[in-house]
């Protein structure tokens, strides 16, 4: 496996997170410098913490030979950045990057998610360094992936003919409000640097701790920088830094503030030529207390609701004694983290997928450790839309952006259960709808006035019965099921304000919100669809809970729907929507006239019409993956989809006419929301959005496109977004949109089981592969589902399933090109099958659970 290579002009715009689920994180800057210190529950992009970074020394007979910042130059910012008073543009680069000392000349920078490798060395040094930088991403393991800390494996090289004298130290800064009370303990295997703030009770948001750990064998410790004035303390802490020896110990009393405070711990060696050593260090945090502090009104709900207005962080719960314990547990277990997080990144990036679909879908599985999401007390997960610079953006695990993320339930699949479950249980209205943003604190109710969208609420049912196929838990599913019956009755509910589909037509008309933040008004095939696949999904749930006559009703519906649809909505080459732009009586009819109106060019504002939309046949994406059948006529989905990309891709984009957010620019490509063809009718004002370029939804349409046959299309697509984030002019870790590390770019998780065909259905102990034509012989890829992950190969005549963790429970594994005489052995032995022209069947089931290795099951075809 080679991890994709950043080195050079690439290294500019990176910011690696290194965090737990839900915990925040740290950026791990190209460079090497430490930046984006995202770990007090909040959001802070361009934030640095002091002087924090990691400094290597080098003596020879008691003399420092060497001193220099493990870090490399400086590449952008040489006027300064921001605003501010006597710093800031205009006054240089901030002093907290450290750009003014001795560091390394040339470094490199390879990373394939989860791990980050940094290479420094220097002509003038006599030592190389390496790092290695993780967080624990184990598949299924979220508590071991949900650790507040970033860990850092740094290995010294000499390259020099001499023995040298080494000492690696790592400098923190105390971002916690004054008074500031550092403290060590170096009298255990595990070393480590304290800080906590004595200021505020522990209960309040503002209270934290950090801890700076190491197991290196010999060390020294210096609780307090220096405090002055001017330019004092960097410049004693250089001196100190570089004096040989043990750092001398310094402390200041309790009551005597210092703002700017630091700490240093040290590990040294000697280090023969040739020879090298690694150093572990480990940056722990724990603030353990959150409150809705983007939402003015949240206080006085919750106080009127009876709640709490504040709330623990999950791994607060998980580590209640703070960093230090945090920091205890994770070097406990280090080389099994590393060893299982690096199983996790070789399965991934083995699987024989095109490199651009490899990238997209482990870049923007660091949206999960990114501060776009968090774990409230009973472990419920929870996310905004994204990130402003500061605070969250867009609230409340928004259901019409979260839908499209498919990283979570089939890697994390408790954690998504974990959100329909708070969704139904909160979040919906009597009448089923179902308000699309889930209010905190948890135990808020939905008002009752709140408006439903409809791809959220279609899209909830969705990935409902995808939760369920992927877990097999019936009881789980029946415990939802009053609440996932009302949210599809509530297209017909006589109180639905909006009036979607009042005669169960199966065909949405009365006024539709949708994740363009809009309204459509009139017949669409982009939320029909929805309302159309979530019918199809309800009545099978219906079916395998024993309502066969529930089960009738939704089939029906959809097929009226699905009839009217493909006679009404098609225009030979796409789906569109039929609206009257001219006609103001629907707006009238629902109180929107003065939002919708153009009334200077007598048109209905905000529609999509003529257009040839980005997602008119998303729904059949979901249907795909969860394994519905067909929403719409297979032929004109295809026709659909190489629509959108004949007519919505544009390369270059410099002539694209963009008056909205720019996402892409120049020559680069990108597959923007909506077009108008020649001859098609475009509203003087269209769907908001329309011409930009967003990750998620570009995911979403080349994942379709791939699903039915437009492989070469749908790469393209994927290619042209990742070469937007190729680390020159924007982070490869932090794909945006409406903010940062924008959860909607999670759909490119939908790649990889559309590639591998892979299908699931965990109620029957059933799961499968069909590789997509022009996909290479023999095909590997990794999977996950059901309890257990792995890898799959397939030759030209035979066939490999490996459960590399987890368990699983197999009944039913379908292939191609299986015949009558296939043989399958388990762990080298013969097992019972039956097979048919589809796949193979168990009996008794297969279980297979790798606890401490590898379980095989080899097929021959």
């Amino acid at each position: 496996m080679n991890p994709i290579d950043y080195t050079g002009g690439r290294q500019t715009c990176i910011s690696f997170p290194l965090g737990g689920i839900g915990t925040g994180c740290i950026g791990l800057g190209g460079d090497g410098r430490f930046i984006d210190w995202e770990i007090a529950n909040h959001p802070n992009k361009g934030g640095l913490n002091g002087f924090s970074h990691v400094a290597l020394r080098c003596e020879e007979a008691g003399r420092t030979v060497d001193l220099r910042l493990v870090q490399g130059d400086l590449r952008t910012g040489f006027s300064g950045s921001s605003d501010g008073r006597f710093a800031g543009f205009g006054f240089g680069p901030d002093r907290r990057l450290l750009a003014g000392l001795p560091h390394f000349r040339d470094t490199t920078f390879h990373a394939a998610y989860p791990f980050a490798e940094v290479g420094f060395s220097d002509p003038a040094c006599p030592c190389e360094v390496q790092l290695t930088a993780f967080n624990p991403f184990i598949p299924l393991n979220d508590r071991d992936s949900g650790i507040p800390a970033a860990f850092l494996g740094y290995e010294v090289i000499n390259r020099s003919d001499r023995p040298l004298a080494v000492t690696l130290a790592a400098t923190l800064g105390d971002p916690l409000p004054d008074p500031q009370l550092h403290e060590h303990a170096t009298d255990a295997p595990v070393k480590r640097l304290h800080f906590s703030t004595q200021g505020v009770p522990a209960d309040d948001p503002t209270w934290g701790e950090l801890t700076l750990a190491t197991d290196a064998e010999h060390v020294s410790v210096q609780d307090y920088g220096f405090r002055g004035g001017w330019f004092d303390n960097l410049e004693i802490l250089m001196r100190d830094l570089g004096a040989p020896g043990p750092l001398l110990p310094r402390t200041y009393p309790l009551d005597q503030a210092g703002k700017g405070n630091h700490g240093t711990l040290a590990a040294h060696f000697e280090l023969a030529p040739g020879a090298r050593h690694r150093v572990r260090f480990l940056i722990a945090w724990h603030f353990p207390t959150r409150e809705n502090d983007w939402n003015a009104s949240a206080a006085a709900a919750a106080d009127a609701s009876g709640l709490p207005r504040r709330w623990k962080n999950w791994y607060a719960t998980c580590w209640p004694g703070g960093s230090r314990e945090s920091a205890a547990y994770a070097f406990a277990h280090w080389a099994r983290f590393e060893a299982e997080t690096r199983r996790f990144q070789e399965a991934l990036f083995s699987s024989t997928l095109p490199a651009c679909v490899l990238d997209a879908v482990s870049a923007n599985l660091s949206i999960l450790k990114s501060p776009t999401v968090m774990r409230l007390e009973d472990g419920t997960f929870y996310g905004f839309e994204g990130c402003h610079c500061t605070c969250g953006c867009c609230e409340g695990s928004c259901t019409h952006v979260w839908n499209y993320a498919q990283a979570l339930p089939f890697l994390f699949p408790q954690l998504a259960r974990s959100m329909r479950e708070a969704d139904f249980a909160y979040n919906q209205t009597s009448t089923g709808g179902m308000p699309f943003r889930l209010q905190l604190p948890l135990g808020l109710r939905a008002s009752e006035e709140g408006r439903s969208c409809a791809d959220g609420l279609f899209g909830n049912v969705l990935v409902t019965y995808r939760d369920w196929k992927l877990s097999g838990d019936t009881a789980w599913l029946r415990r939802l099921w009053p609440a996932v019956k009302r949210a599809i009755a509530y297209a017909w509910h006589p109180q639905n304000i909006d009036r979607w589909d009042p005669e169960r037509t199966g065909i949405l008309t009365g006024r539709q919100h949708h994740t363009l933040d809009m309204d459509l008004f009139g017949p669409n095939p982009w939320l029909t669809g929805f309302y159309l696949a979530a019918l199809r999904a309800a009545a099978e749930m219906a079916r395998h809970l024993g309502e066969p006559e529930q089960a009738a009703e939704y089939d029906a519906i959809a097929r009226r729907g699905q009839a009217w649809m493909e006679a009404n909505l098609y225009n030979g080459e796409y789906y569109f929507q039929r609206i009257d732009l001219a006609d103001r009586a629907p707006l009238d009819a629902h109180g929107v006239a003065a939002t919708y109106w153009n009334a200077e060019h007598g048109e209905v504002k905000y529609q999509i019409g003529e257009g040839c939309g980005i997602d008119q046949v998303l729904a059949q994406l979901h249907a795909d993956l969860y394994g519905l059948g067909d929403i719409f006529e297979p032929a004109r989905v295809r026709s659909a989809l190489a629509a959108i990309f004949r007519h919505n891709f544009a390369s270059p984009l410099r002539d694209l006419v963009n008056p909205c957010r720019v996402f892409g620019l120049n020559d680069e490509s990108g597959l923007v929301i909506c077009s108008w063809p020649e001859g098609r009718r475009r509203p003087v004002i269209p769907v908001p959005y329309a011409q930009e370029a967003m990750h998620g939804f570009e995911y979403a349409a080349a994942a379709l496109m791939i699903s039915r046959g437009l492989l070469d299309e749908g790469l393209r697509v994927v290619a042209g977004v990742r070469e937007r984030y190729d680390g020159r002019v924007r982070n490869p870790w932090n794909e945006i949109e409406c903010g940062s590390n924008y959860a909607r770019s999670m759909a490119s998780y939908a790649l990889l089981p559309i590639l591998g065909g892979f299908s699931f259905d965990l109620t029957e102990g059933r799961i499968g592969f069909a590789p997509r034509p022009g996909m290479p012989v023999p095909f590997r890829t990794f999977w996950c589902a059901g309890g257990a992950w792995g890898l799959f190969e397939l030759g030209a005549a035979r066939a490999e399933l490996r459960v590399l963790g987890g368990g699983l429970t197999l009944s039913r594994l379908t292939l191609p090109g299986l015949s009558a005489g296939a043989v399958a052995r388990l762990g080298g032995r013969p097992v019972a099958l039956q097979a048919d022209a589809d796949g193979l069947s168990f009996a008794p089931s297969l279980e297979m659970a790798a606890d401490t290795e590898t379980v095989l099951l080899e097929i021959d075809l």
